[in-house]
């Protein structure tokens, strides 16, 4: 189990095309009720140069916002970038998510999928870039 944050984490760092592979495998989405279509906006970020230096605006940033009513639970997104339909599929995962429903076990198993996958992708970027890792460590020969 996973709190709404990590859930909410998952969803807006997972590929869009999953998502939207997970959504039409659905044989009956469920009725739906916008309370904020996608929009697109910008947010500032904030950055540290060290854990002790003091924060510092680095820049703005492009994120798609999206809130949306699955039987009566509200269901939040927030995703880099442009992409309105990650965004709001996104939320409606997040809204299911937090229902009791039929959908609740489905939801369960589609953040496990995801989560697999952002893990395999992960380690696949750690492969890659431990093969052109130096080691600057010198060993000494002994002169004879």
């Amino acid at each position: 189990m996973t709190t709404r944050s990590e859930r909410m984490t998952l969803l807006a760092a997972s590929d869009p095309a999953d998502l939207d592979r997970h959504w039409k495998e659905f044989d009956r989405h469920p009725s739906l009720k916008w309370t904020r279509r996608p929009q697109v906006g910008a947010i500032a970020v904030r950055a540290r140069a060290s854990r002790t230096g003091s924060l510092f605006e680095l820049g703005e940033m492009t994120v798609t916002r999206c809130s949306v009513e699955v039987d009566g639970t509200t269901g939040y997104a927030y995703v880099a970038g442009r992409n309105k339909r990650h965004a709001a599929i996104a939320a409606v995962f997040d809204a299911l998510a937090e229902t009791d429903g039929d959908h609740k076990h489905r939801i369960d198993d589609i953040l496990s999928d995801l989560r697999a996958r952002l893990d395999r992708c992960h380690a696949a970027k750690i492969a890659q870039a431990r093969t052109s890792a130096v080691d600057f460590f010198m060993q000494l020969q002994e002169e004879k």
